[in-house]
């Protein structure tokens, strides 16, 4: 998903082919994992959090701006309808295209509502857990230094919903037609896909708000979300498959055969996945 996310934002911004998009990120990622190992996505990391932070919130300023702040957020979002709701003889059903009534409710209805309060309660709590416990990609020298970096990252993940979610709703009031578009010819035309084109309704929103420079800012934000997650997953791949599957068909190998196999191992294999499985037909 983050790999479409991202094409889809280059192809809009530059019309740049898909697949070259793709190599350079996998590439320049690949290449500072293995000659880095850990320590390099450590550093990275930490760099691209700064990053990501001040392009987000330079961005979500301008969003709120442009509808009033968020007093006038929830009154025009459930005015945000696309104007094509029909093609020939079909004509799309009211709840394919109405914003839910229910969209600014955290608990929602268990039956009806897009996110079930049930599946919230008693499904996320385990999902949250597993990230932030027992993830490979949540490691430190200590535990005293995991539940610091826990409790520390905790704090920024409450900017999400300002940052991101809320945007990507103003992004359907100041763009209906795209965003919001359900007849697949439409959306065929904005974004490629023809199932909807919700995935650039942030995108959208750098390249028609921003002036260039930030726009700027924002591509190396993207770039740095990306990288950031593809390096954390390549490293955590590469330990897992070298501890777990090479010690077992080489169970006499020794620590510095390990590390020199974990390396390359672990980037082959994401890239092998990316591009493999990644997303083709509606790129």
């Amino acid at each position: 998903m983050e790999v479409c996310s991202y094409a889809l934002f280059m192809r809009m911004l530059w019309g740049m082919d898909i697949y070259l998009i793709i190599l350079v990120l996998l590439t320049v990622s690949g290449l500072y994992t293995i000659t880095g190992g850990l320590v390099a996505v450590v550093y990275t990391g930490v760099l691209h959090v700064f990053i990501m932070l001040l392009g987000s919130v330079l961005l979500m300023c301008y969003a709120f701006n442009r509808v009033g702040g968020y007093k006038g957020l929830p009154r025009k979002y459930f005015q945000a309808i696309p104007h094509r709701i029909s093609e020939g003889n079909w004509t799309a059903k009211p709840q394919s295209y109405l914003p839910h009534r229910d969209a600014f409710h955290i608990v929602r209805d268990p039956v009806t509502g897009d996110l079930p309060w049930p599946g919230l309660l008693l499904g996320l709590p385990i999902l949250s857990t597993y990230y932030w416990c027992a993830n490979q990609v949540i490691s430190d020298i200590n535990l005293s230094h995991v539940k610091g970096g826990c409790l520390l990252c905790g704090y920024p993940k409450l900017l999400p919903m300002f940052s991101m979610v809320m945007p990507g709703m103003i992004s359907r009031i100041l763009y209906p037609d795209k965003v919001a578009c359900v007849v697949s010819s439409e959306c065929q035309k904005y974004c490629g896909m023809e199932t909807g084109c919700s995935p650039i309704a942030y995108p959208l929103l750098v390249i028609e708000l921003l002036p260039s420079g930030l726009r700027g800012l924002m591509l190396s934000t993207f770039c740095a979300s990306f990288m950031s997650s593809l390096t954390s997953i390549s490293n955590s791949a590469s330990a897992l498959l070298t501890l777990n599957i090479y010690t077992v068909v080489r169970p006499v190998a020794t620590e510095k055969e390990l590390m020199i196999t974990g390396s390359p191992f672990g980037e082959i294999y994401i890239n092998y996945l990316v591009i493999s499985f990644g997303p083709r037909e509606n790129l």
